[in-house]
């Protein structure tokens, strides 16, 4: 089994502060501005930041499946991380200043299948998951900038 990585990245034209307290806080805005194959996303335990736990459908690639994940701010303010308590998978949410606006990167690492499935794994997921990633970022862009007006 070889880890998969799928990340986008892109600059977002408001302060890095602003953009990642969006980002962590899953009660109010983190749900606004994922895409249409983010669904039934509720919020577990906590609401913002560290120790949160979510539970949403992500449908993608013609499937459809459940994910329950934990938040973590291995650097608070910086980098967010979501780690999905059955698989093991974990997106991280980085965000970089930039003059006046910010760069965030958005990556999820996991361990791939082996054998064909493997092959087909590590072949069609970053096709999957890197459209669905930009769609994401351009939202909290837009969010973002939104929420400053």
């Amino acid at each position: 089994m070889a880890e998969i990585r799928v990340s986008v990245e892109r600059p977002v034209a408001a302060p890095a502060e602003r953009v990642y307290r969006l980002i962590t806080d899953y009660r109010e805005h983190h749900p606004r501005f994922l895409p249409p194959a983010f669904s039934d996303f509720q919020v577990e335990r906590g609401g913002v930041g560290a120790g949160t736990v979510v539970r949403f459908r992500l449908a993608a690639g013609g499937r459809s499946r459940a994910y329950r994940q934990q938040v973590a701010e291995p650097r608070p303010g910086r980098v967010l991380v979501e780690s999905d308590l059955d698989s093991g998978a974990a997106t991280t949410f980085t965000v970089t200043p930039i003059g006046e606006g910010c760069r965030v990167r958005v990556e999820t690492a996991w361990q791939g299948a082996g054998g064909v499935r493997g092959f087909f794994e590590r072949l069609l997921a970053p096709r999957v998951l890197r459209p669905l990633y930009a769609d994401e970022l351009a939202r909290l862009d837009r969010y973002a900038r939104e929420q400053a007006a």
